[in-house]
């Protein structure tokens, strides 16, 4: 009878100390912004997956292989010099977005260890609607990780990056109207 309390309660303690352990939950970011531009003039600068940096101020450079479709990559260089790869998962033409991933990580310069992302273009009023999400994991998928590579640096990087980037697109296609 003892051994089997003693099965029980081993089993017990340790599904217990599983349910307080716990890996990273994936995170999301969303940012809009409204451009006083047409639709078309918008989806003709985002759907070029390669010439990011030319409107992310975010960005010191950028640059890619295969195009704009399905299976493209690009290297992109931040201000403070790190670099990320990323792949291109689709460019829908008739919706007018642009979906792609991190295919190479550097938890060093940005905070995240994979990201997948959509940028889309729609008609509003006499401009257009950018939203740009994405959905991602912290730097560290540890436990417990530092404050660098936690969830919320993971948040707020991206939600940063998103920001910026809508808000150098805006000035781009703004000063050529």
């Amino acid at each position: 009878m003892n051994y089997i309390l003693a099965v029980i309660l081993g089993i017990g303690s340790v599904m217990g100390s599983t349910a307080f352990a716990h890996g990273p939950t994936p995170q999301k970011a969303e940012e809009t912004i409204i451009i006083a531009a047409p639709p078309d003039a918008v989806w003709a600068v985002l759907k070029d997956f390669a010439g990011v940096a030319g409107w992310n101020t975010a960005l010191k450079a950028s640059k890619g292989e295969g195009g704009n479709t399905a299976g493209a990559t690009r290297s992109i260089t931040l201000k403070n010099d790190g670099q990320l790869e990323e792949g291109l998962d689709e460019v829908n033409e008739a919706e007018k977005y642009v979906g792609y991933r991190l295919s190479k990580e550097n938890v060093e310069v940005f905070p995240v260890s994979f990201y997948s992302a959509t940028i889309s273009v729609k008609a509003d009023g006499d401009g257009s609607l950018v939203t740009w999400s994405g959905r991602f994991y912290r730097g560290d998928t540890s436990n417990f990780p530092p404050d660098n590579l936690n969830d919320e640096a993971a948040l707020n990087a991206m939600t940063e990056f998103f920001k910026q980037g809508l808000a150098g697109l805006k000035a781009k296609l703004e000063a050529k109207g």
